[in-house]
């Protein structure tokens, strides 16, 4: 008996060290995808962090990698960024497939056009696959029809992903058919409750955050925090300054931590620079799945 006491505790160490994937580089290396993806400067073989960037219309990924500097912020707090192209060629660069959503050229997603929600978590898993990546920390941003592109994935895919951070384009579903000033709650029912942060400025005339502008758009994005509070199960509205420039909504307490909130910076257009990386990443790192 004594020595069986002794046996397990190694054994289980045994069974840890087998069922813990180590990062293989060459893995990475060998992704379709290398060339987007950034790994952080001090990367020590352990898993990591991944956070999938997702490009406005008509840009591509390599540009947003750029134009975010989420590279500098991964190398400051050690996680993965990938940032892939949409799946639908538009102009000079590509547009997601949101389904049932016209793109900014004004005409509907193409029926042969990629399934850009099983791409992305697909793409996830390959990562999670070479070991590099923490399955339990993935997390989705986007800027503008990325923003929308991250919160449709908040929608359909909500357990694969342990947060959002949609940037001028926070969505919750499709314009209602019948009045879009509001949105259609049949379509986004995610199956857990997703915490989300969101970025947008009020100078925004492309997504104004109080509605209108282009068909995919319509509905407020106060609508869009309503509507998500309803989903995670959070109580009561709220509204805080920040600072001279940004000002904060949301819905709080909500259960389990899966909070629903947005940053509005005063003047802010329609650009990554509402964003606050630091912040960003903060939120982010707190949630896990």
């Amino acid at each position: 008996m004594l020595l069986l006491r002794l046996l397990m505790p190694l054994s289980l160490c045994f069974v840890a060290g087998v069922a813990r994937a180590e990062c293989s580089l060459g893995r990475i290396d060998a992704l379709p995808e290398r060339a987007l993806v950034y790994l952080p400067a001090a990367h020590v073989g352990e898993s990591m962090p991944l956070v999938i960037l997702l490009h406005g219309s008509t840009g591509n990924g390599a540009e947003m990698l750029r134009d975010s500097h989420l590279a500098d912020t991964a190398d400051r707090h050690g996680f993965v960024v990938v940032a892939p192209d949409g799946g639908i060629a538009a102009a000079r660069g590509f547009v997601w497939n949101i389904p049932g959503v016209p793109t900014v050229t004004g005409t509907m997603p193409p029926k042969d056009a990629r399934d850009d929600v099983a791409y992305l978590t697909g793409l996830a898993e390959r990562l999670v696959a070479t070991g590099c990546v923490d399955g339990k920390r993935v997390y989705v941003t986007g800027l503008s029809g990325g923003g929308r592109m991250a919160s449709w994935l908040g929608c359909v895919a909500a357990r694969r992903f342990a947060a959002i951070a949609p940037v001028v384009g926070l969505r919750a579903g499709r314009p209602l058919t019948s009045d879009r000033t509001q949105a259609d709650p049949a379509t986004c029912r995610p199956k857990v409750p997703l915490p989300l942060l969101a970025f947008a400025g009020d100078a925004d005339t492309t997504n104004p955050i109080t509605g209108g502008g282009a068909p995919y758009w319509q509905y407020a994005q106060a609508t869009a925090l309503q509507r998500w509070a309803v989903l995670n199960g959070c109580s009561e509205p709220y509204a805080r300054n920040l600072s001279a420039t940004v000002y904060e909504q949301g819905y709080a307490p909500c259960p389990d931590g899966a909070t629903v909130a947005a940053r509005v910076t005063r003047g802010g257009q329609h650009r990554w620079s509402v964003v606050d990386n630091e912040v960003m990443w903060a939120f982010l790192s707190r949630h896990r799945r």
